[in-house]
């Protein structure tokens, strides 16, 4: 197989949640502990730190490997979705795997693939191990790509497992109920490995301290460890202040994810670094966490945070898609309506999500899009206009994301904004 036909095997010939949504989940992890039995065990070559979480658990994966890159370490990132190339998903000091690379790991192991009869997620998730293994990787940060527990990343041993928040989402897989999804995110709690929550909720503390209570692991709350202080934004970058609650100090961090909502997440990575400071044979300077912070980006292309793209009018993409999420987006969207903008929003969602808290989040003073990304697992454009306007959302559909998009352009002044999101496939057409 050459390239295009490797893909077009991992999407279309075996089950990928991205394409087909519930009905690719496989639970358990025996599959994947074969295969990579079969393969070496390529996940013991490496330390790894593991993330999860409703949202956030892509930007912090992509600050740790920034901060671990410039403190001289060669580092590996696994993430999911992408958003435009699978090869995103696979990342040495910032550097997609090769085209070859992946031809090669399906076509030597197609025997066990089809053997094993392994899922899209199970199938990359070896194949991130076995590239970094291969490429000599030092330390890996390993993003689940569903829940935890059950999820094939789940067969390494960190030097730390960090969950940044638990919210509703994949109901039908994870559970309705915010104990229920904390129960399966706090199953990459490890026997004696430390456990970093990024925000704690009363709803949810108990889940985390009776699991890391069984398995003998310190539970760190992150903001029992760094308090928020205040936000800005300068020429393309956001400084964000807090203050060490250990010792008292200040602490500026310049980083260029615009999103405000981002300050969660540096206060989950920053007690991460902390911990890895004093529990693990990895050392991180003050200077090399500054530096790795101020170029997240640059270091690991993350885009679709609040990602700014234009201005005159200001176009900003995000791929928040459920309502943990689409809260910090519609606060800041509603900030600069309030500043005398006004916003057009295109907005699309995946037809299995649950709608009814996103849209009356939303503000109601935007101007909306509604359109459907071109993927099997879209919420028609007609079903969400209908859904909208029951929510008291006012806006027109539109046939495709291209089309609402220049509809947006044609109807924005260069005071106004345009925001593109509401799920991983609109923000994916418009890249």
């Amino acid at each position: 197989m050459n390239y295009a036909q490797t893909i077009d095997f991992l999407f279309n010939s075996v089950t990928s949640f991205q394409q087909v949504g519930a009905d690719a989940y496989k639970p358990g992890l025996e599959r994947v502990e074969e295969f990579c039995r079969r393969i070496g065990n390529p996940q013991n070559s490496f330390c790894t730190i593991h993330v999860a979480g409703t949202n956030g658990k892509g930007s912090v994966s992509s600050m740790l490997a920034s901060v671990l890159r410039q403190a001289g370490y060669k580092v590996g990132l696994y993430t999911s979705p992408h958003l435009v190339d699978f090869r995103e998903r696979i990342r040495v000091d910032g550097r997609m795997i090769p085209q070859q690379d992946v031809v090669d790991f399906v076509g030597c192991n197609y025997g066990s693939i089809k053997e094993l009869q392994l899922s899209f997620f199970e199938i990359t998730t070896a194949m991130a191990f076995s590239h970094f293994a291969l490429s000599g990787v030092e330390v890996a940060v390993i993003e689940t790509g569903l829940g935890g527990r059950l999820d094939a990343t789940n067969i390494i041993r960190p030097l730390v497992s960090v969950v940044t928040n638990i919210g509703l989402d994949h109901t039908a897989l994870l559970g309705d109920t915010l104990q229920a999804v904390a129960a399966e995110k706090a199953g990459i709690i490890k026997s004696g490995v430390g456990i970093i929550l990024g925000e704690g909720s009363e709803s949810y503390n108990n889940v985390f301290e009776a699991r890391s209570a069984a398995c003998g692991s310190q539970l760190i709350y992150a903001e029992q460890c760094y308090s928020h202080v205040g936000h800005r934004l300068c020429g393309g970058m956001q400084t964000i202040e807090l203050q060490n609650r250990m010792n008292g100090k200040p602490l500026s961090i310049e980083i260029d994810l615009l999103g405000e909502c981002q300050y969660h997440n540096v206060i989950t990575a920053a007690t991460v670094v902390d911990y890895l400071n004093q529990n693990s044979p990895l050392t991180i300077s003050c200077q090399a966490f500054r530096e790795g912070m101020s170029s997240v980006v640059a270091n690991s292309s993350l885009q679709g945070r609040w990602q700014v793209v234009g201005q005159n009018p200001l176009t900003v993409y995000d791929t928040g898609h459920n309502a943990h999420g689409i809260r910090y987006v519609a606060e800041q969207i509603s900030r600069f309506i309030e500043g005398g903008g006004r916003a057009y929003c295109v907005i699309g969602f995946a037809r299995d999500k649950s709608l009814d808290e996103v849209l009356e989040l939303l503000p109601r003073s935007a101007y909306y899009l509604f359109t459907a990304a071109d993927s099997p697992r879209s919420l028609p454009a007609a079903q969400l206009c209908d859904m909208a306007a029951a929510a008291g959302l006012s806006g027109e559909c539109a046939e495709s994301v291209k089309a609402a998009l220049q509809r947006a352009r044609e109807m924005a002044t260069a005071n106004d904004m345009i925001f593109v999101g509401g799920s991983n496939f609109v923000v994916a057409e418009v890249l």
